[in-house]
């Protein structure tokens, strides 16, 4: 091998070395993911570790998923005290908000069209913000009457397919109505209703981070 081509090699590899090492920060960086909804996804009456954010946290790490999670939600919040504090809670700059919102709004009996409104701002302005979103929906509870019950429940897919945002359909799938996967008030999960919890969403959320896998590395 001639000296000249000798450099020349030197020279290319040098400059991956140093595209390499501009890249790896950028995929070394974790994930925002900011979970920004009421007490069913706060942790309510749960120990932090037991709670929503944790449980959520400590399955995408252990499934290879470099995340940070922020727990943004509040005990007792409406799709109104939402929207209230949107842009407070995007300070973490998250990559994907798991939205969730609407169960206080049924218990207090609020027209759908309100909490239609206000969960419409809230994924727009975390759209804005480039975060991509995903949808958790709330079914209403039998006893408010067949026309609550329809308007109500369809909020969620009417929202989902107006945004194309995906759509986790019922928060509470598979744990409301099992008494040993519900606190003593029958309203919220215990320790192991949120894990089934999680397990329910974990993989709508997993495939939403491998969507902001793909576009990172077709930006770079």
């Amino acid at each position: 091998m001639s000296k000249t081509l000798f450099t020349s090699l030197s020279k290319v590899a040098a400059l991956a070395f140093l595209f390499a090492a501009l890249a790896a920060p950028a995929l070394a960086q974790p994930a925002n993911v900011l979970i920004f909804g009421d007490s069913l996804t706060s942790g309510f009456n749960l120990p932090e570790a037991q709670g929503f954010p944790a449980q959520l946290k400590r399955r995408l790490l252990a499934d290879g998923y470099n995340v940070v999670v922020w727990n943004g939600s509040n005990p007792g919040d409406t799709s109104a005290d939402g929207y209230s504090r949107i842009n407070e809670a995007l300070q973490y700059n998250p990559d994907l908000v798991l939205v969730e919102f609407g169960a206080n709004d049924m218990l207090d009996h609020t027209d759908p069209r309100v909490t239609y409104r206000y969960l419409d701002a809230i994924i727009r302005i975390c759209k804005a913000r480039g975060a991509r979103v995903i949808l958790a929906g709330m079914l209403s509870l039998p006893k408010n009457g067949p026309n609550y019950i329809v308007g109500f429940n369809n909020i969620y897919p009417t929202l989902a397919h107006r945004h194309r945002v995906p759509l986790y359909t019922f928060m509470l799938a598979g744990v409301y109505g099992h008494p040993a996967l519900m606190q003593s008030d029958n309203e919220h999960p215990n320790a192991l209703g949120t894990a089934v919890m999680v397990a329910g969403v974990a993989p709508l959320i997993e495939a939403n981070l491998r969507q902001l896998r793909l576009v990172a590395h077709e930006a770079r």
